[in-house]
């Protein structure tokens, strides 16, 4: 009986320290469980890191460098991941719990200033933290998609393009087939001399080439050109043709090439184109001739004293005085008046000029030009105020301005012609009217003021002694 009460006393005092050993293993346990993170193994036991073939994996040293997606630690445990590069001084550890590697920042750097963590930013270079970053493979395919974006947006253009314009193969072979060739200027004006001067060429097809030829000789090198090819002395020849037509033009295609082109103006005199125009100019032309003739000799005289010599000594002078004497000539009076003005304050600009000894020999040429005492010996003065009584302002204008000019040369006769002065004071009380309307309409300055001006200064002049 004692026995069995010692057996059961025993085999309860048993069972109560099993239950305090069963506790303090559980705790023992737990306390560990809890303390294994912080003291994690660090070193990968070969066993550990091999795949279920048995195989290991290509490290981070074997593996393609553009491959690897770089591992940010931070202060933190993160799992890393396989196939990401984790930066040198890093904290690596392989989690017993999990099974997974994990790492973080060295404990070292823990108490380090943000003056560190910019270091290491910089030694890493700029890093895009978002945990969505792309690989290098992923960039390698999108920049070939840009490229093939690209290249589709170029092809595009292109085709664009083809819609819009045509090649300029194309264009030749049509150009071709209709017989169009691109000429220039010179090649064009060979042609046109070409007919012009072709006894095959109908009346209208010289005609056509004439007039085509003022159009290009109008250029000063097409005007040399033109003189180089024969033209210019076929154009002169062609004065003396007994098609009033044919004169007009070969005077017009003359004139354009004349115009400040002293080496054709010098050829053209050489050529007897000064005495074909007088010629015209003092008979029997139509008005159309005659206008055209008179551009000529305008063109050839400008600027050419040598010319405005020998125009004087051929009676050039008188053949224009004559003109007035005409009937139907009406519309060159004031084109004849305009040139005289031209030459005369040609002659007067020059000497007043102060080029010195760069202009002599021109101004000793002009001197050797008597224009203004043969304009007051064969009365051009009062030819010249008659026009006053023409009812254009404009061709007003332009008589105004020559006598003027001309008051110098032609005061006495001017003061004894009493037909100007009744003219003159009704010039004025015209324009009087005239520049108070514009006045009213706020024009101060108009052009009837300006002309009222030039009145004035006539009448002064001839009230003066």
């Amino acid at each position: 009986m004692a026995m069995s009460h010692c057996s059961g006393l025993l085999s309860t005092a048993a069972k109560v320290n099993l239950l305090v050993l069963v506790v303090s293993a559980v705790f023992s346990w737990s306390s560990l469980s809890d303390r294994v993170p912080e003291f994690a193994l660090t070193k990968i036991e070969e066993s550990d890191i091999k795949d279920d073939s048995g195989k290991e994996p290509a490290t981070e040293d074997e593996a393609d460098p553009e491959d690897l997606e770089v591992f940010y630690p931070t202060h933190q445990w993160q799992t890393l991941h396989p196939g990401q590069a984790v930066p040198a001084g890093s904290h690596v550890r392989l989690n017993l719990q999990t099974g997974e590697r994990e790492a973080k920042l060295s404990d070292s750097e823990n108490g380090k200033s943000g003056m560190g963590e910019e270091k290491r930013r910089k030694r890493l270079g700029k890093m895009d933290i978002d945990s969505n970053s792309f690989t290098s493979q992923e960039l390698k395919k999108a920049l070939a998609k840009m490229k093939e974006s690209e290249k589709t947006e170029r092809m595009a253009h292109e085709e664009e393009v083809r819609k819009k314009f045509r090649p300029i193969e194309e264009l030749k072979e049509e150009f071709e087939k209709l017989n169009v060739k691109l000429e220039t200027d010179y090649e064009i004006m060979v042609k046109l001399i070409g007919k012009f001067n072709s006894s095959a060429s109908t009346l209208d097809e010289k005609v056509a080439a004439l007039y085509d030829l003022e159009y290009y000789v109008h250029q000063v090198d097409n005007a040399k050109d033109f003189l180089s090819l024969g033209g210019l002395q076929l154009v002169i020849n062609g004065l003396n043709s007994t098609e009033a037509v044919l004169k007009e033009h070969a005077a017009f295609v003359l004139g354009a090439a004349l115009s400040s082109n002293p080496k054709v103006q010098i050829e053209a005199i050489e050529g007897g184109a000064l005495q074909k125009l007088l010629v015209i100019l003092a008979t029997e032309q139509p008005l159309a001739v005659k206008k055209k003739a008179l551009f000529a000799l305008s063109s050839m005289l400008r600027h050419f004293p040598y010319a405005q010599q020998q125009f004087l000594k051929l009676g050039g002078l008188q053949v224009l005085r004559n003109l007035f004497r005409e009937k139907g000539m009406e519309a060159l009076y004031i084109r004849v008046v305009t040139l005289l003005y031209d030459l005369i304050m040609e002659k007067m600009l020059l000497e007043d000029s102060q080029n010195g000894d760069q202009m002599e020999e021109k101004i000793q040429q002009y001197r050797q030009v008597k224009l203004v005492p043969a304009v007051v010996e064969q009365d051009w003065c009062v030819i010249v105020s008659n026009l006053l009584a023409m009812p254009e302002h404009d061709t007003r204008e332009k008589v105004l301005k020559t006598v003027s000019v001309l008051m110098a040369f032609c005061k006495e006769r001017y003061q004894d012609d009493q037909s100007l002065g009744t003219t003159l004071s009704l010039l004025r009380r015209e324009y009087e009217e005239l520049a108070a309307e514009e006045q009213r309409e706020g024009d101060k300055d108009g052009y009837f003021s300006e002309l009222l001006g030039s009145v004035n200064t006539i009448i002064q002049e001839l009230r003066s002694k």
